[in-house]
């Protein structure tokens, strides 16, 4: 979008919120770059540039504007509907990739040398891994600074930078604040109650409006794990298992944003841990994009209006949810909950939670590799299934993360014992974000599309379904808001 200068100009003159992350201003005359919202007084066209992202404006010799923060705005959602090289990359390295496999390990992940990759990443986002890597560095190094007391030095590499020494320079050049001004100035501007004194680190995570949470908080409590995951004080929390550790979030919603509150055993952490909390509630989606699309259709339209800016539930742990998922087969979701509750038990790290009830992180795949069968209370095909997953995980040969590609995962996936159309799909939508993901033969979509007056047969569906591209995983958890179901109940009722 940033190609098209009347475009973005129009938006800037409009101060639309809505595009927020979607690119950057830089202004010539000040050397800043701010969101196209920023509530200044708009400069003249002809001292305005616009870019990708902050890592492409601060190459550029531009600094964040101090008022509207343009490195705090939600993140691009054009990198969670692609699926080329440049969206898999931008995704990896939200996750942390780069800072702990180096680009070397981002451009083995995606399968490209490291010159292709940056030849491509400099084209389209205006700038290099390191450079977005650094952009990413510095934007948690500001939320340590201004909502925590922990000592610069720790801030320093808990935000991934090598040295105090760079950490200072970044965050003077980024901010044109020293790190202790940027801590003073913010005394006075943030709530901060809740400090790293006390184990807990609390703060925003932005949102694009309109955020119809109730669908989504719903479905994430309705499947909660026991041990895992529960809903207390009105609040989502779950365990994560972290590159260095593990930690516990707190997740709850309002109208225009998420408070969320992280314990993490090794502060390096805290960056993975906010992108995959964001991940797992779809933060980064364009609703409006998504409402345009899908009112136009007469069935959908009258769910649209009701409910408009849903999110799809997604997952912090790709391999979690792809597990979770044959358990899930042709059972309840009550009774996926007992399967998955009997395998964390027995498999899963224990976790000492002084705020809750949760005592356990999902066990990884290499930790289930040997796994019993007396904790697979289910038919022995479905023991197969689950058998040949876990296997292909380990060994790679099925390949589920941030960054895979979304047809060849499928692929992957199709060619397991056990695992169909239904199953695939639920991994491409829930685990791997594809916007498109359409689970057709799914019972529930079954039930509403049939209440909706849609189509009854599955290629008549299909085929209805080709007008709702490319946002059918949206159109999906839309059809789930017209059941009368414990997913879309949100404060939960009592079990």
């Amino acid at each position: 979008m940033h190609t098209d200068f009347d475009r973005c100009y129009r938006a800037v003159q409009a101060k639309d919120a809505r595009f927020d992350g979607w690119f950057v201003t830089a202004v010539l005359t000040t050397r800043i770059y701010c969101r196209p919202s920023c509530p200044v007084r708009p400069p003249y066209a002809r001292n305005m540039r616009f870019y990708p992202t902050a890592a492409a404006a601060q190459r550029a010799g531009f600094r964040a504007c101090k008022r509207c923060r343009p490195d705090a705005s939600p993140g691009s959602p054009e990198w969670n509907v692609r699926g080329d090289v440049v969206a898999r990359a931008m995704r990896l390295i939200a996750d942390g990739t780069v800072d702990r496999e180096g680009v070397t390990g981002l451009a083995g992940r995606v399968g490209y040398t490291v010159r292709q990759l940056e030849r491509l990443m400099h084209a389209e986002v205006g700038a290099a891994p390191l450079a977005l890597a650094r952009a990413q560095r510095s934007q948690m190094a500001r939320v340590l600074i201004e909502t925590t007391d922990m000592p610069f030095g720790d801030v320093a590499f808990a935000a991934g930078f090598s040295s105090i020494r760079q950490f200072n320079d970044t965050v003077r050049t980024v901010c044109d604040l020293t790190p202790t001004s940027l801590r003073q100035r913010a005394r006075t501007r943030f709530d901060r109650d809740d400090t790293v004194r006390t184990g807990v680190m609390s703060l925003r995570l932005p949102v694009r409006t309109p955020f119809s949470y109730e669908g989504l908080f719903g479905h994430l409590a309705a499947s909660a794990v026991p041990g895992v995951e529960e809903v207390r004080g009105g609040a989502y929390r779950r365990t994560l298992r972290l590159p260095h550790g593990t930690g516990i979030v707190s997740l709850r919603p309002h109208p225009d944003h998420v408070r969320c509150r992280l314990v993490v055993d090794d502060f390096r952490d805290l960056s993975a841990a906010i992108a995959r909390c964001r991940r797992l509630l779809d933060l980064d989606a364009d609703p409006e994009a998504i409402v345009d699309a899908l009112s136009a259709d007469e069935g959908l339209g009258v769910l649209i209006a009701k409910a408009p800016g849903q999110r799809i539930p997604r997952t912090v742990d790709e391999h979690e949810l792809a597990i979770r998922v044959v358990l899930g087969q042709q059972v309840s979701m009550e009774a996926a909950r007992t399967h998955a509750g009997r395998i964390v038990t027995a498999y899963g790290s224990t976790i000492n939670d002084a705020d809750g009830g949760l005592t356990h992180v999902f066990p990884a795949a290499a930790d289930l590799s040997d796994i019993d069968v007396r904790h697979l209370a289910f038919p022995k095909s479905r023991q197969r299934s689950l058998a040949s997953l876990i296997a292909a995980l380990n060994d790679g040969d099925v390949v589920l993360d941030s960054g895979c590609d979304w047809n060849a995962a499928r692929n992957q996936l199709l060619e397991l014992p056990g695992i169909g159309p239904w199953s695939a799909e639920m991994i491409a939508m829930r685990g791997l974000g594809d916007p498109d993901a359409f689970p057709v033969t799914d019972l529930g979509v079954a039930v509403a599309a049939r209440q909706l007056g849609l189509p009854a047969t599955l290629r008549l569906l299909v085929e209805r379904s080709s007008s709702w591209r490319p946002w059918r995983s949206y159109a999906t958890q839309h059809l789930w808001t017209a059941l009368d179901h414990a997913v879309n109940h949100w404060p939960p009722k009592e079990r």
